[in-house]
């Protein structure tokens, strides 16, 4: 069965439209934790297709500067996995949520508590980018009875039998990684990425997003030419902290009505 956040997604590439999909840091915010609803809706209004929802911890392995620095803040206010999970059943959110997390802290939390719990919330998918292929069933058996999509990572350096293995009976939507390396990484793209987008869409059934580096207009226009769309997290998560506001919600806005 086709889980809730492929769906979504998928209602909107059919639409023309490329997916939006802003990141932004839980707790990082004047207000804490008690700022999340307000952050979503920002997102909600200014036309995301979803948001992914990023949990501080002390070692994040695929978080460039921006971000990692958002999840120290973040944790300086005594923020984590649990905290945030009280505070998403407290309410729902008009938009699915993508929680970005890393294996630690859930298996802190406890892999089938943290499902259980999550069951009730707006969360329909988690990425785990430290969770390989080869371990997903420790996550993955807990999610079969769920509303909650495992998303895989497909990064630039994945052969293409791996990447017909990771996209085969995908859920959610399919991370492309557009470059070698962590969030927020500036500079020029692989001649070849391009090529390797378009052809990972034409494998996956569910839409393809690509992420990591993507801050312009530019960016979302040349990747919805090869994906279904993009995910946005450093840019979103520094204009956010340095209050530029109006800049968030305007360039989550344009990014919304790009066509496909």
């Amino acid at each position: 069965m086709l889980k809730s956040l492929s769906k979504h997604l998928q209602a909107i590439k059919e639409s023309g439209r490329g997916i939006f999909v802003p990141y932004i840091m839980a707790g990082d915010h004047q207000q804490g934790l008690d700022g999340l609803f307000e952050t979503i809706a920002l997102m909600e209004g200014a036309g995301a297709s979803a948001v992914e929802v990023g949990i501080p911890w002390s070692d994040p392995v695929a978080d460039g500067p921006v971000i990692e620095l958002a999840g120290q803040r973040s944790l300086a206010r005594g923020v984590n996995l649990r905290a945030i999970v009280e505070k998403l059943q407290e309410q729902q959110t008009g938009l699915p949520l993508v929680m970005m997390t890393y294996m630690n802290p859930v298996y802190q939390y406890g892999i089938e508590a943290l499902i259980e719990d999550l069951a009730g919330t707006s969360v329909k998918g988690l990425i785990i980018p430290d969770l390989p292929y080869e371990h997903q069933d420790m996550v993955k058996a807990y999610l079969a009875d769920s509303d909650i999509a495992l998303v895989p990572l497909v990064s630039l350096t994945t052969g293409l039998e791996r990447q017909r293995l990771l996209v085969e009976g995908a859920e959610g939507f399919v991370y492309a990684v557009a470059i070698n390396g962590v969030t927020g990484k500036s500079g020029s793209y692989r001649d070849d990425l391009d090529k390797h987008l378009a052809r990972l869409t034409q494998l996956a059934d569910i839409p393809v997003l690509t992420g990591f580096g993507v801050s312009t207009a530019e960016d979302i226009e040349r990747f919805n030419r090869v994906s279904d769309g993009v995910i946005v997290g450093s840019k979103i998560v520094r204009d956010l902290h340095e209050g530029r506001v109006q800049e968030v919600t305007d360039f989550v806005a344009l990014g919304s009505q790009v066509k496909k």
